[in-house]
């Protein structure tokens, strides 16, 4: 920086201040400031920025502070031990168990057994609701069992879990990761179902597998791609050289396609909910086999009623009593900035937004009953049956996009032991924490700071300096130096690096130390859990580090190497800082198979409704029929569904790249 050497310079950043002068006849006492949500809300971005009565030392803003420790939650320990929710450690202690001599009474060794798995379960269960680790009952159970069943001295876990391993546990098994809930069993109307929800979904795919060349096995499928073997590619020379050359690609060139949803962040904070959805998605396209190409994208939203103000709509007045919690967007903010938030990351990364579509429902409908009583209440008027609400307070925000993968590189395959473990991408921060587990639980059932932490933030240029790595890596073809890559996204690199050896039947030996990072003040779990945006994880083997190395400092890109992929199928986490572990766990722990979900439903059927079809029951009266039919077209053309959605796309530049054969428009 300015010709000084790199250790003069340890750090830069930038703090923006923003005054607030408030009219002398409207003064609001900061204690009041403090304390609104609403004005906070509206005015402050709570996961950056704070409010202050005077503009704060610059020292207080940029200081540094000590890292906070690493914890364990003690549900080893007996009487007062066990009533602290979590103690620090510097690192694993490792406990030693005493057999038993025979002298103690049988049953009195039940009851103290059972006493003390109850003790640790109560722990957990409290452990699982302050760190928003969204576990089941069965989960509790099945680490209660693995830290204090007959098999934990033999495993080498007879100690109490830390955080870290907590906090990945809940991750990598969440509902967002595992789909439990899709891969449940089902009861309905007292019938077991032989298929579950992946079951179904994967059904189409087994009854038409034609051209399908990859489906639900990794970041995202694989189509094959007409004349696949037509398509030529320009690719450097070497791995060093400047030049490059169109040539042939062997085995031809398919299609990538991928479509998810990022709701939960972006009902808590629509444009970096909806922008680092974006990014996931591109990342997912970026990820697939050893390495594909993101080429455009879609955005897509259904919300609930937009009631703009001065422009509220007939078909909103039903509901226009009902509210939105205070700590999430209305449908209305979510409309204004989740678009901008998907269309910046792309335009800002560099692909195109082709396609989107947007829908609006919110409806007070008779509620949903047994199919017996729903007979009954179906003779009754509207206004007499009992009602529920239906809409999108939580929306579907849909991030999707196709992409292009070289042929021999589509597939991924089991690397082997020895191969270094290499996270790519920016450093990691405290934003996005337990996000995998906070989209996996109801809205609203856990706390407004724990729904906050979980939300990342995007930073395209990043992620575009990572796909050039990539791209100038598959473009070597027979030679590109990557053995296997993951994106980084919900659990950050607890989940993405224990995917990555597991996939291979390894385990790893991870230094956290060598993981980058841009906050001093993080723990361990912090650092192993956040989800940093726009950061990959690969495993390279070691003779084509150098190559992979090269071509990372051309484009600029931050990566490390952070740990070795090992034959034993443990995961060790070390801490150079405290001479210890901070994760030691056997692998068929972590990605063991807790109690499979069930769930036993009863089919509800709502009472129907007869509709007025001569409208009139619905308009105001005295209307004809030209004027009923005119009132019901103006209606229908202002309707989210029907109406134009053309500012998804051009609120961005739709033919970046150049790639775009067709301008959608």
């Amino acid at each position: 920086l300015c010709g000084l050497d790199k250790d003069v310079v340890q750090r830069v950043e930038r703090g923006t201040v923003f005054r607030i002068t408030f009219h002398e006849d409207y003064q609001i006492p900061m204690q009041k400031l403090s304390k609104d949500k609403q004005i906070i809300n509206a005015g402050s971005d709570r996961m950056t920025e704070a409010i202050y009565e005077a503009c704060p030392p610059a020292a207080d803003v940029f200081q540094q502070e000590d890292a906070r420790p690493l914890l364990a939650v003690p549900i080893r320990e007996a009487g007062e031990g066990a009533t602290s929710l979590a103690v620090p450690i510097t690192c694993i202690e490792t406990q030693t168990t005493t057999s038993d001599d025979g002298s103690v009474d049988a049953a009195h060794q039940e009851v103290v057994r059972s006493e003390r798995e109850a003790r640790a379960a109560s722990l957990l269960t409290r452990a699982n609701r302050e760190l928003g680790l969204a576990l089941a009952d069965d989960e509790i159970a099945y680490l209660v069992a693995a830290f204090l069943g007959q098999h934990a001295a033999r495993e080498g876990i007879a100690r109490n879990p830390t955080d870290a391993e907590l906090m990945m546990f809940a991750q990598v098994n969440s509902e967002h990761c595992r789909h439990k809930i899709f891969g449940a069993t089902w009861t309905i109307d007292g019938a077991a179902q032989t298929q579950s929800l992946f079951d179904m979904i994967k059904a189409t795919q087994r009854a038409h597998p034609q051209h399908v060349l990859s489906a639900y096995s990794d970041n995202a499928a694989v189509l094959e791609a007409y004349n696949a073997q037509q398509i030529r590619a320009w690719a450097p020379d070497s791995a060093a050289s400047q030049q490059w050359a169109l040539s042939d690609v062997a085995g031809g060139v398919h299609i990538v396609a991928k479509v998810e949803t990022h709701n939960h962040p972006t009902v808590i904070s629509p444009f970096p909910g909806a922008s680092t959805g974006t990014g996931g998605e591109i990342r997912d396209e970026g990820a697939v086999g050893v390495g594909s190409r993101p080429k455009c994208g879609l955005a897509g939203f259904t919300v609930s009623d937009l009631r703009i103000p001065g422009f509220e709509q007939p078909w909103e007045q039903a509901t226009a009593d009902v509210g939105f919690p205070a700590h999430v967007a209305s449908a209305l903010d979510i409309m204004i900035e989740a678009p901008l938030g998907a269309a910046a990351f792309a335009n800002e990364f560099g692909r195109p937004a082709i396609l989107g579509y947007f829908r609006t429902l919110l409806l007070r409908v008779p509620t949903a009953m047994p199919a017996s009583d729903a007979q009954e209440a179906a003779q009754l008027d509207e206004p007499q049956m009992a009602s529920e609400l239906r809409g999108f307070h939580k929306p579907i925000m849909i991030a999707g996009g196709m992409g292009s993968v070289r042929a021999e590189h589509m597939l991924k395959k089991p690397f082997g032991a020895g191969a270094r473990l290499v996270v790519m991408g920016g450093p990691s921060m405290l934003i996005g924490l337990g996000g995998g587990a906070a989209s996996s639980v109801a809205g609203g059932s856990q706390a407004a700071e724990l729904d906050f932490a979980s939300v990342q933030r995007g930073n395209p240029e990043m992620e575009r300096r990572c796909q050039m790595v990539l791209d100038a890596c598959t473009a070597l073809g027979a030679t590109n130096p990557i053995a296997f890559v993951h994106d980084v996204g919900a659990g950050g690199l607890s989940n993405a690096l224990t995917e990555l050896v597991h996939d291979s039947g390894l385990g790893a030996d991870i230094e956290i130390r060598d993981v980058p990072c841009a906050d001093a003040s993080l723990s361990p779990m912090e650092i192993w859990c956040n989800e940093s945006q726009e950061r990959y994880v690969l495993a390279v083997m070691p003779d084509q580090l150098p190559a992979f190395a090269r071509i990372a400092e051309r484009e600029r890109c931050p990566f490390a190497v952070v740990g070795t992929a090992t034959t034993e199928p443990r995961l060790r986490v070390a801490d150079r800082n405290a001479h210890g572990l901070v994760i030691d766990l056997p692998m068929d722990v972590l990605f063991g198979k807790p109690p499979r979900m069930t769930r036993d439903a009863d089919s509800l059927v709502s009472p129907r409704v007869v509709f007025d079809a001569s409208l009139g029951r619905y308009l105001a009266p005295g209307l004809s029929v030209h004027e009923r039919v005119a009132v019901a077209v103006d209606r229908l053309l202002r309707l989210p569904s029907v109406a134009s959605k053309s500012f998804l796309i051009t609120i961005g530049d739709r033919s970046v790249t150049g790639l775009v054969a067709r301008d959608p428009m």
